[in-house]
C-alpha cells in the first residue's frame, strides 16, 4: 500500500507546490510579497524534488536500499533548500505586514540560515551512508528549529487574513519532523510522519494561493 499511496501523495505534492510557485511569482503583478511567497513556494517544491523522486523510484521498484547516495543527496539539497526557504518567507512577512523586525531580528536569521547550512555541509553528516550519526542530525537541525521558531513567532503576531494559522501550520510541520529526526532510525515507521508534515506545506502554500486569488480580484490589490 505504501509503494502506491505514498509516491501519489508525494507526486501531486510536488506538482502543485511548483504549480502554485511559478503561478504566484509570474502573476502576482504588484504584489512583491506575493512574488516572494510563490518564489518561496517554488524553492520548496524543487527542493524537495531532490529527495522524494529518487523516494519515489524507490518506493516503486523496490529498491529503497540500494538507493543511498541519490536519497543522501536529495537529503542534502532538501536542506539547504528548506532553510532558504525560511529565509523567502521571512522577506515575505516583512512585505507583507510592513515594519516587522530591526537589523537584529534580520541579522538572526541569515546567521541561523547560515548555520544551518554550513552544518549541512559537514562531511560527518556522512549524506551518503545508511549509517549517519544522529548526534550530527541533532546539530544541524538546532538553527533550523530556532529559525522556524522565529517564524511561529512573527506569523502568530501578524495572524490575519489569509495567513491567520500559518503559525499553526509551521508548528505542527515541525512537531512531526523532529520526532523523524530523533527516531527514525530505530523505529522506521516514524518516517510515515514526513506525509502529514508535508501536508503542513501544502497547507501553507494553500493559504498564499487564496491570498493571491484574493488580490487578483481586488481592485484596490491592498496586498502589498
Amino acid at each position: 500500500m505504501q509503494a502506491i499511496m505514498e509516491p501519489i501523495f508525494e507526486i501531486a505534492y510536488l506538482v502543485f507546490a511548483i504549480a502554485a510557485g511559478i503561478i504566484m511569482a509570474v502573476k502576482a503583478g504588484a504584489s512583491k510579497a506575493l512574488r516572494v511567497f510563490g518564489i518561496a513556494a517554488l524553492l520548496l517544491g524543487v527542493g524537495d524534488s531532490f529527495h522524494l523522486i529518487p523516494r519515489i523510484y524507490g518506493l516503486i521498484t523496490g529498491t529503497m536500499a540500494e538507493n543511498v547516495f541519490a536519497l543522501g543527496l536529495g537529503k542534502l539539497v532538501t536542506s539547504i533548500t528548506m532553510t532558504v526557504f525560511y529565509v523567502l518567507i521571512f522577506h515575505f512577512l516583512r512585505l507583507r505586514f510592513g515594519a516587522i523586525g530591526n537589523r537584529g531580528l534580520t541579522l538572526a536569521v541569515y546567521c541561523l540560515a547560515a548555520a544551518r547550512i554550513i552544518l549541512c555541509l559537514f562531511p560527518q553528516n556522512a549524506w551518503f551512508t545508511s549509517n549517519a550519526a544522529l548526534s550530527w542530525g541533532i546539530w544541524r537541525n538546532i538553527p533550523f528549529v530556532l529559525l522556524g521558531a522565529l517564524i511561529i513567532v512573527l506569523f502568530y503576531k501578524n495572524r490575519q487574513g489569509a495567513f491567520q494559522l500559518a503559525w499553526l501550520a509551521i508548528t505542527l510541520s515541525f512537531l512531526f519532523y523532529i520526532p523523524v529526526v530523533l527516531w527514525a532510525d530505530g523505529m522506521p515507521l516514524l518516517g510515515m510522519l514526513m506525509l502529514p508534515k508535508t501536508a503542513c506545506y501544502v497547507w501553507l502554500i494553500l493559504m498564499g494561493y487564496k491570498e493571491f486569488k484574493t488580490f487578483g480580484k481586488s481592485e484596490g490589490n491592498v496586498v502589498k
